[in-house]
């Protein structure tokens, strides 16, 4: 049976086996991909994805994602979520403590990715953003209703 390389390469690319392990288990199946899959599974050669491939892809997804604070039309701090969360884990002390600051002081943090796009999560830190400044409202109110009374 003339086998399909599109076939032995959607095998592979299923279970992570050699062509030579593919090939095998095509011919044994004759070429009957589901049947393959369940006889590499019997014969305990069908590895998972490798962590560092997921770890890969991890890493270029935040290499590739921005963490922006800004304040009005002004950037302040622009760089790679990796690199923040780098200095966040060994200076946590003091970027902790700088961000809440941040947002009292009318800070604005935000997420974007490669192509300029938002994420999700900005929906979230506006939310916070606008709860924090309507409690600075709310205090600044009282205490001059508190100075005129």
């Amino acid at each position: 049976m003339a086998l399909n390389l599109d076939l032995i390469d959607e095998l592979r690319k299923r279970t992570n086996v050699s062509y030579g392990d593919a090939k095998e288990a095509l011919e044994k199946c004759n070429g009957d991909l589901l049947e393959a899959l369940v006889y590499l599974e019997k014969q305990n050669k069908v590895k998972p994805e490798q962590n560092y491939s997921l770890f890969k892809n991890l890493f270029h997804k935040a290499n590739s994602t921005r963490f922006i604070i800004h304040k009005k039309n002004r950037t302040v701090f622009d760089m790679s979520v990796t690199v923040s969360i780098i200095i966040t884990v060994f200076a946590s002390y003091i970027v902790i403590p700088l961000l809440l600051i941040g947002l009292v002081t009318g800070y604005r943090m935000k997420f974007e990715g490669l192509d300029g796009e938002g994420m999700k999560v900005n929906e979230a830190l506006n939310k916070v953003s606008d709860a924090v400044d309507s409690a600075k409202r709310k205090l600044a109110d009282e205490g001059e209703n508190t100075a005129t009374s």
